[in-house]
């Protein structure tokens, strides 16, 4: 009997919007308005388009060119994370408490783009399975951990947080190992900054993002899902 795997993405309906990536303006924005209905989200990451409210307008949509994303065989490991990987005693689960993780994600010091309305539907994709989190835990306290939508085998990360150091980093790195395990090929991190250059992102141009992400869609890529210590990420 091999370890336990996210469950499969459940099917919905179609979408009734046009979310083209090839409407994009100069900012990578798509389209103006819509709604966070399941049947939107899942064509829309099917697109390579997402969502980010900005305060005051209507809901925007985006597809940025170029785009940030990560080889899951390629993050790089730091010295110092590799010392805090083996010397922490941190455990990661999936998707255990993916309300709790997003609900972290939202409430950080430095603000959010997670609203009430892109919580709660962002919960109602976990539950079709298209929404997976990683969770870091000290013990049973919950001290990191990202979540995201995965497409076959392209997860996109909406966002993570860190309730101690390098807690993120390892949410991601955890990710990026349970992802290639099971498959995945690309882990999208949407915007290219320096912080995501150090963990080893590149900017790609959208249409190969888009190729990419039309040849990887179909496959099923289903993660590990038990409970793992990250001391097994420090090996070289």
């Amino acid at each position: 009997m091999g370890p336990q795997r996210v469950a499969p993405a459940r099917p919905v309906a179609p979408c009734r919007w046009d979310l083209d990536p090839a409407q994009a303006d100069a900012d990578g924005v798509v389209g103006v308005g819509a709604d966070l209905d399941v049947a939107t989200l899942v064509a829309a990451y099917h697109r390579g388009v997402f969502p980010w409210p900005h305060s005051g307008v209507p809901l925007l949509w985006f597809s940025p060119d170029p785009r940030a994303v990560l080889a899951p065989a390629r993050f790089h490991v730091s010295r110092s994370l590799r010392r805090t990987l083996r010397s922490c005693g941190f455990e990661t689960t999936v998707d255990e408490d993916v309300a709790g993780v997003i609900a972290a994600c939202a409430q950080r010091e430095e603000g959010s783009w997670i609203t009430p309305e892109m919580h709660d539907a962002y919960l109602e994709l976990a539950a079709l399975g298209w929404v997976h989190s990683v969770e870091v835990r000290d013990g049973t306290e919950l001290v990191g951990g990202i979540y995201g939508v995965q497409v076959g085998g392209v997860f996109t990360g909406e966002s993570m947080f860190h309730r101690r150091d390098d807690a993120s980093k390892i949410a991601l790195l955890d990710l990026c190992t349970r992802f290639a395990e099971a498959g995945g090929v690309l882990v999208d991190v949407q915007l290219p900054t320096d912080h995501l250059r150090s963990l080893g992102a590149v900017p790609i141009a959208r249409e190969a993002f888009l190729r990419a992400l039309r040849h990887e869609a179909p496959r099923a890529c289903l993660m590990r899902a038990d409970r793992l210590p990250v001391s097994r990420l420090a090996a070289p």
